[in-house]
């Protein structure tokens, strides 16, 4: 089946995206609607035909019984032996979910429970620091314990009505020193979030926090929080077990905004916005696991993905939200698609006959504009473009602003699309006084090829609610291309040996081991380190 796919998707390089655009209702046939979002994906070169075989493609998968296991609570981490239950964390249904026969909603309610009196807690003033209200949160984390609640928080200022908060996820001491730097330790929480409680970074980071709340604050364990599964260490720590906010091994980094790694947004948006959030994006699962196959949204995200990458083999992806304060949304959904997707094998450890996941990156626009899209209208690759963009923005009196927002975002999908044939420019350059050769040469340097494609998601304004429908139609676009791939996106092995390589090179570069077993370019380098240290 994927020869028949990849046929298909060279085949329709040459197609005229401008003229299938004029034959027949493709605007009305080639995009989803749910709620109030609209996916687009008529700019690309994707036919009726092709569609059907994507959706047969998905079918030989098995993609609704697979999914169907994951929401019931099926081990699907086959790799970790482990059921993938995000999906819980946002279950405000009533809904009673099991694994091995044990319903895990009790537990999930609970801790949302917890969560949202802490919060509020902190927002009214009945938890104060040594100094008195708290004024500024600390979150520090790494990867899925940073990512998500960085994104969100930033998506969803014009919410945050509570202390402000602040992230840090690098070991780099720039960071940690850069982010404290100002604040008050008296009147600051800082909140650890590590599942173990053993992550390097993010303990580095903590035990600096703490010997800097040290410096003013009496007994500085008590303005920390930990969202941590493991007891025994947040214990140790000094931190209370009130302030302990565990998650359930079913709840991969990448994957836990929804949960205690929330915590952070929580207290910034308040326990209101946040349980909006979590109906957002219950209400795309719900879509999810009901709407026919080329009537739903994620499904038909993760069926133009494929029909991009392994169809028609271009090998990145531009993420574009035209919508600053998704700033961020790129490096998330970096993290979640290539992290999940980033795989050789598939499920049975065979070697995968197609490439795996693309290459994710992206900026907000309009600064990519003057960036890099140089490079995607008339670079000699490919790069398939997913425009998001809001009907209206949150600023009433600067509605001017948003209307050239949304007009440079519908003006880039176009021109992928239309390009600028070699006749227009020439004409172009005419109607400037050129002549001859030096006509022609100007006009080849004003040539867009077009026809390359692009999808478009549009929503009516980012609100929590949105949010989370966005932030769930990404999850379950990544689970469909797993699906269909065969592989494990629940499982990330890749970034495990650079982490046993650094634990083992850290007493090399202090002196204490000569290194000897580490390669000569390696040993060079630790060398010029130590050489300049000083």
């Amino acid at each position: 089946m994927w020869s028949d796919i990849e046929k298909r998707g060279r085949d329709a390089l040459t197609r005229d995206m401008t003229e299938m655009l004029e034959s027949g209702d493709r605007v009305g046939s080639f995009n989803v609607t749910f709620g109030d979002l609209l996916f687009d994906y008529s700019k690309t070169q994707m036919s009726t035909d092709d569609r059907e075989a994507l959706l047969t493609l998905a079918r030989q998968a098995k993609l609704a019984e697979k999914r169907d296991a994951m929401f019931n609570g099926h081990r699907i981490n086959e790799t970790e032996g482990r059921a993938v239950l995000h999906t819980a964390l946002r279950n405000l249904s009533g809904r009673s979910i099991h694994v091995d026969g044990a319903d895990v909603m009790p537990g999930v309610l609970d801790t949302l429970t917890r969560m949202e009196h802490f919060a509020e807690a902190i927002r009214d003033g009945s938890f104060t620091g040594q100094g008195g209200a708290i004024t500024d949160v600390v979150n520090i984390g790494i990867g899925g314990s940073d990512l998500g609640p960085v994104m969100a928080y930033a998506a969803l200022a014009p919410y945050a009505d509570g202390p402000r908060v602040h992230y840090v996820s690098n070991v780099d001491g720039a960071h940690i020193h850069d982010t404290l730097k100002g604040l008050d330790p008296t009147t600051t929480l800082v909140i650890v979030a590590s599942k173990t409680f053993t992550t390097i970074e993010t303990m580095t980071n903590a035990e600096t926090a703490k010997r800097w709340m040290a410096e003013q604050v009496t007994d500085p364990a008590a303005q920390f929080a930990a969202l941590s599964t493991a007891a025994d260490r947040t214990a140790d720590f000094g931190i209370d077990p009130s302030r302990v906010f565990g998650f359930e091994d079913w709840v991969g980094g990448r994957y836990s905004v929804w949960g205690p790694i929330g915590l952070s947004l929580m207290i910034a948006i308040g326990p209101n916005d946040f349980r909006d959030f979590l109906s957002g994006g219950h209400e795309m699962d719900m879509h999810f696991c009901g709407a026919p196959l080329a009537q739903n949204m994620p499904v038909m995200l993760a069926l133009t993905g494929i029909w991009h990458n392994q169809g028609q083999g271009h090998a990145t992806r531009a993420v574009l939200p035209y919508d600053q304060r998704l700033l961020r949304l790129p490096a998330y959904l970096q993290q979640l698609e290539m992290e999940s997707n980033g795989k050789r094998v598939s499920m049975d450890g065979a070697d995968l006959k197609v490439d795996s996941g693309p290459v994710v990156w992206g900026e907000p626009g309009t600064n990519g504009q003057h960036a890099f899209y140089q490079l995607i209208h008339q670079g000699s690759r490919v790069v398939p473009c997913e425009f998001m963009v809001a009907a209206r923005g949150h600023e009433p009196d600067l509605a001017h602003h948003h209307q050239l927002l949304v007009a440079n975002c519908l003006a880039q999908s176009e021109a992928l699309m239309r390009g600028r044939s070699l006749d227009e420019a020439r004409a172009l350059m005419a109607a400037k006084g050129l002549t001859g050769d030096e006509l022609d040469r100007q006009a080849r340097h004003r040539v867009f090829p077009g026809n390359r494609p692009s999808t478009t998601l549009i929503y009516p304004q980012l609100t929590p609610h949105v949010l989370g429908q966005i932030v769930a139609l990404y999850e379950h676009r990544v689970f469909v291309e797993g699906v269909i791939l065969g592989i494990n996106s629940f499982d990330q092995w890749g970034v495990e040996l650079g982490k046993e390589l650094a634990n083992s090179l850290a007493p090399v570069l202090a002196g204490d081991d000569a290194g000897a077993d580490k390669d000569p370019s390696t040993r060079a380098l630790v060398a010029y380190v130590q050489a300049h240290r000083a």
